[in-house]
């Protein structure tokens, strides 16, 4: 199943860029070869949006998505040196999810998380039926507020999956967890997103 989920929350811009980041803003802490920014700027600088992307779901902000952002590439830079090929996609929004988590930690960002009560919820996909068709009806619009409603362990599975196209394997890759979790958390956050849009469309929750 794939969700019709708009790119970013409401009050982002849909044509403006995020912040760019440049080598010269800080020096890294390891100073890398000429070809080795090259090569930064060619496998990670395409991810910008993408970057942003998830930093902005999970912040909710874009002031403290540009923030993410900017330390994010910064940490990238310092330590590209060490990056041995592979996914930069997937590398480098595990840089931006830790950057966020951090954040958080810190006091900058205060999110709702998993309770108990998700934590024992049924997990089970269901097949089409008409929650599925309602999600398939609910406009962008729609389908980002309900998202922001969701504790950010739900957001990040979905974002991750359904606007970022990430694989499972991926997924697990930047969350750092085990693949059944990520299914785990993605199948909940899928459920409860049609549970609150069911909700919206009868005026309010049941």
């Amino acid at each position: 199943m794939r969700l019709a989920v708009v790119g970013l929350p409401s009050g982002s811009s849909s044509t403006g860029s995020p912040r760019a980041v440049s080598a010269t803003q800080r020096e890294p802490k390891r100073s890398l070869s000429p070809s080795d920014h090259e090569r930064f700027e060619r496998t990670l600088l395409p991810h910008l949006r993408a970057a942003y992307n998830l930093a902005r779901w999970l912040t909710r902000t874009p002031e403290d998505a540009e923030d993410v952002v900017q330390e994010a590439y910064l940490r990238a830079l310092r330590f590209f040196g060490g990056f041995r090929g592979g996914d930069g996609k997937a590398w480098l929004l595990t840089i931006v999810r830790h950057t966020c988590y951090t954040s958080r930690r810190r006091g900058r960002v205060t999110e709702a998380t998993v309770g108990l009560d998700e934590a024992m919820e049924d997990v089970e996909d269901d097949a089409l039926g008409p929650e599925e068709l309602l999600l398939q009806r609910a406009s962008g619009a729609a389908v980002a507020a309900a998202l922001q409603e969701l504790p950010v362990e739900f957001r990040e599975a979905l974002v991750l999956r359904e606007l970022e196209g990430l694989s499972y394997k991926e997924m697990a890759e930047v969350s750092q967890l085990p693949i059944g979790t990520v299914m785990s958390r993605l199948a909940r956050g899928r459920k409860r997103l049609r549970r609150l849009l069911q909700e919206h469309a009868r005026g309010g929750p049941a």
